[in-house]
């Protein structure tokens, strides 16, 4: 296939891309996530399913269900964090509240999740209520930057960071740091464009879609970026890295999922949000199976903690470190 640039992106580089970029204003920020993730939960849970989790799963075999991959990918987050009963966890851009619901029900940890869309904490908060734990779990309505500084122990923050943006994703690492304490563990998963020498740093057909992606479904998620602009933030800011896993297949196999449950409703969502919305999703979730399968689009998890003397690494032997060794052949919950 072909990929050229048109008049229109280079309308759209200049006119808003750039722009937005550069600005990355609180305003603009939780104005953005808002008409994204506040369209309608019955939107999302469209192409989601039940687990209602917008962010990869973890696939066991490639036979795995959607439900399946969430749940393992959950398990995955919980045992890289080494979560552990009292333990106080916050989960930045936690979305629909699945994994504060789990974490808290399932590793008796005091789970607090932040998001600026007003209806994913409705139903968050009400999905834990169900799970029985709403004195130890919560989701509250918060843009990241008024997050209180307080102190946790573990800190997650899944396919969020892309929204901070690139001008200030640095200070939101150092931030980041800053919450957590001292012996304290940071999952990051994210998502990234691979790297390539030459101009922008980017294959060209990459950027094509990256910026399609901006335009049309993520306005504003410009940090996603190659792997090694995620280490040298998390190192400037001072943490120390213990893992880095691509899991940008297991993105690829998610997405077909969310591509087939999208199709198979399109009836429902044609009638409540039109044909326009139904076939950008459907042209979106496409392209992204296969973005993801060539490596054009993957997504990282990492796990870090403070570059401090003092921290016991020996915490690491015999943990949970790399999903695709660690994880197979455990029960997923």
């Amino acid at each position: 296939m072909d990929y050229s640039f048109v008049a229109d992106h280079f309308k759209f580089l200049f006119t808003r891309f750039l722009p937005e970029v550069i600005n990355h204003s609180q305003e603009q920020d939780i104005r953005i996530g808002r008409a994204h993730y506040d369209r309608g939960n019955d939107f999302f849970g469209a192409f989601l399913g039940p687990r209602m989790v917008y962010t990869s799963g973890f696939f066991l075999s490639p036979g795995d269900s959607l439900e399946a991959a969430q749940d393992q990918k959950i398990q995955l987050v919980c045992e890289k964090l080494q979560l552990k009963k009292g333990e106080r966890l916050l989960d930045i851009g936690c979305g629909w509240g699945t994994l504060v619901a789990f974490a808290a029900r399932d590793y008796g940890v005091d789970a607090t999740g932040i998001t600026v869309a007003e209806k994913g904490a409705e139903f968050a908060n009400a999905q834990i209520a169900r799970e029985g734990v709403s004195g130890s779990a919560r989701v509250k309505v918060l843009d990241y930057r008024d997050i209180p500084k307080e102190r946790y122990q573990k800190i997650s923050c899944l396919e969020m960071a892309e929204h901070v943006g690139v001008r200030k994703f640095g200070r939101f690492m150092e931030q980041v740091y800053g919450l957590l304490d001292d012996d304290g563990l940071f999952f990051l998963q994210i998502a990234g464009l691979r790297a390539k020498n030459g101009l922008l740093g980017f294959h060209f057909e990459d950027l094509v879609w990256g910026l399609f992606m901006n335009k049309y479904i993520f306005p504003g998620a410009d940090a996603s970026m190659p792997l090694s602009f995620v280490v040298e933030n998390l190192e400037k800011a001072g943490f120390e890295i213990h893992s880095v896993e691509n899991i940008g297949i297991h993105y690829s196999l998610t997405i077909a999922r969310w591509y087939d449950n999208w199709m198979a409703n399109r009836a429902e969502v044609v009638k409540t949000y039109g044909e326009w919305w139904f076939r950008l999703w459907q042209v979106f979730l496409a392209w992204s199976v296969e973005i993801a399968a060539q490596g054009s689009s993957t997504a990282f998890q990492l796990v870090a903690n403070k570059n401090l003397n003092r921290f016991d690494r020996r915490r690491w032997i015999g943990a949970t470190n790399l999903g695709e060794r660690d994880l197979t052949g455990k029960k997923s919950p």
